[in-house]
């Protein structure tokens, strides 16, 4: 990050560096080693966040009514295997619980679980369960459905997105109705965020429909049950009259998919939603802001906005023509016209929201000229687009269907290419589609938000070889080499040097092009009460619709 755009965060986000300590109570329960306590210690954001003043005197809660949350795309399924894409998430975590939770200041709080303890060399992990939880079928969660969705998981026939979080998992016993055993391979400070923080099925249930079934059909120990499913325009879910935090104060949660950020604006300044989990456009949020009907939070995401690039490609496989690609982009020029100065240029796959991030990197300043020299040294050449050996610099990148916003994005971005001789077409596909292509090599490119490493910097399943969520198919012996060290390093000054280093691998290697990071704005209706003071991340709030009540 060059000293202008540090200068950019530190005004808008603050200066002073404000981490926080994620796991509380139990944690240091038969904790041998201080090393690993600070292992445990969590990156909070990079610097502080703004906050609206609003009244939001909280009165007493009330029953009834509904929330109402926007989202940008179909809601493709309901298990937790769906839940990558924030939108689904966003339903799915109504639905289902987890031990461990990651709350609205980035603190990991206990659910499903009450307390654990950790043996003295830090393999074995002793979960102690909620006693009386059930499930919406009124089935009784135990330690069997803890068990059965961690085994469920490694089974690598199942082709579970989140096997990659179990890498380190040895076996998961299950001594009692209570109690669950993690018994893990070599410690590891990630343990929580992987595994803690894995959402679990009811094992009877979900053996018996299987997960296709499943999908359609969830059934949670969450707060909301569901009600109706139409995945491309609105889900509904009703309140748990036995949800162990207690009934919802809410009758019900509606999930409205509306593709365009200005509909999602739209509704929101009609009345008609209540919030929305998808951004909208800059002078949206700023017309919102102005409008004085919804309390807001002003907060960095961790998300990267990025090209994924199949580096199996025949063009999109050479290292110095994606070097090339990134020189021919003018990101600060995207940030300032199509996000209107609401983002950060990014510097590498990490959010510099993160102590993890390092500006210590190789960097691409906007230069069009070096971007035709790299490409010529390479053997690209020719007028008009280039090629080399017969094959030509070309290739297509999907964008999501609807995307009133990247789409623009993308089409700078080809203009860009054009001018140094890329030919990258433009085609639309909904989100799942996009996913799966890429996920499956299919596609060349696509453009949308992903993180690679957040509050635990863990990116196993992002930039591993093989990794379920390798959209690029990069494969890098040294970085998959560091992945495993920093599962495992307890010594967080070292934890972060090699997550540093993966960093200047992955600005060297540049195997997706990284364009920005967005300054976020949650909204909530000011008639929505039970909403903190503060957040840190306006996103993970959207777990406790189960907590606010509607007034009026």
């Amino acid at each position: 990050m060059s000293s202008n755009d540090k200068k950019r965060m530190a005004d808008v986000f603050g200066a002073r560096a404000n981490r926080r300590q994620m796991i509380r109570g139990a944690a240091g329960a038969g904790l041998a080693a201080p090393a690993f306590a600070a292992g445990l210690q969590a990156a909070g954001a990079a610097g502080t966040t703004r906050f609206a003043t609003v009244d939001r005197a909280q009165g007493t809660p009330k029953k009834g009514g509904t929330f109402v949350c926007l989202g940008d795309q179909e809601v493709v399924g309901l298990s937790p295997e769906d839940a990558d894409p924030t939108v689904v998430w966003a339903v799915v975590c109504q639905i289902h619980d987890s031990l461990y939770e990651q709350d609205e200041n980035n603190e990991l709080q206990p659910a499903l679980a009450e307390s654990y303890t950790i043996s003295p060399d830090g393999k074995t992990w002793t979960f102690k369960l909620r006693k009386g939880v059930k499930f919406h079928n009124g089935d009784d969660f135990t330690s069997e459905d803890v068990k059965y969705t961690y085994d469920w998981i490694m089974d690598a026939k199942n082709g579970s997105t989140r096997i990659g979080n179990f890498d380190l998992v040895a076996k998961v016993d299950a001594p009692d109705p209570l109690t669950v055993v993690v018994t893990l391979k070599a410690p590891s400070p990630s343990m929580l965020f992987n595994v803690g923080g894995t959402y679990i099925y009811p094992a009877k249930y979900h053996a018996q429909v299987g997960e296709k079934g499943y999908k359609a059909k969830p059934v949670g120990t969450g707060p909301f049950k569901l009600k109706e499913w139409n995945a491309a325009e609105r889900t509904t879910l009703t309140a748990f009259d036995d949800h162990f935090r207690g009934r919802p104060y809410v009758d019900e949660f509606r999930m409205d998919v509306v593709p365009e950020a200005s509909g999602r604006a739209a509704a929101l300044e009609a009345g008609k939603a209540d919030t929305t989990i998808w951004p909208l456009g800059p002078e949206d949020n700023q017309s919102i802001k102005d409008g004085g009907k919804f309390a807001y939070w002003d907060w960095v995401q961790g998300a990267i906005n990025h090209f994924p690039l199949n580096n199996e490609h025949p063009f999109l496989s050479d290292k110095e023509a994606r070097k090339a690609m990134m020189y021919a982009i003018d990101r600060q020029s995207i940030v300032d016209d199509i996000f209107q100065g609401a983002a950060v240029v990014a510097d590498s796959n990490m959010s510099p929201a993160f102590k993890w991030h390092t500006d210590d990197v190789t960097k691409y300043d906007y230069d069009p000229d070096k971007a035709k020299q790299t490409l010529d040294a390479a053997g690209w050449t020719g007028s008009g687009t280039r090629a080399k050996n017969g094959q030509k610099a070309a290739f297509e990148c999907i964008v999501k269907t609807g995307d009133t916003v990247r789409r623009p994005e993308a089409e700078i971005v080809q203009q860009l290419f054009k001018d140094v001789g890329i030919d990258m077409q433009l085609r639309e596909e909904p989100s799942p589609a996009m996913l799966d292509g890429m996920r499956t090599g299919k596609a060349d490119a696509a453009l949308f938000n992903w993180t690679y490493g957040t509050a635990d910097p863990d990116a196993t399943n992002e930039l591993s070889s093989g990794g379920a969520n390798n959209f690029s198919h990069f494969k890098n012996a040294k970085v998959d080499e560091l992945l495993k060290q920093g599962l495992t390093e307890m010594d967080e000054k070292k934890r972060i040097a090699i997550y540093q280093q993966i960093q200047q691998i992955i600005t060297e290697e540049v195997p997706f092009l990284y364009i920005l990071i967005l300054k976020a704005t949650t909204f909530y209706a000011k008639r929505v009460k039970g909403v903190p003071e503060k957040m840190l991340n306006g996103d993970n709030f959207i777990q406790k619709v189960y907590q606010v009540w509607i007034e009026g």
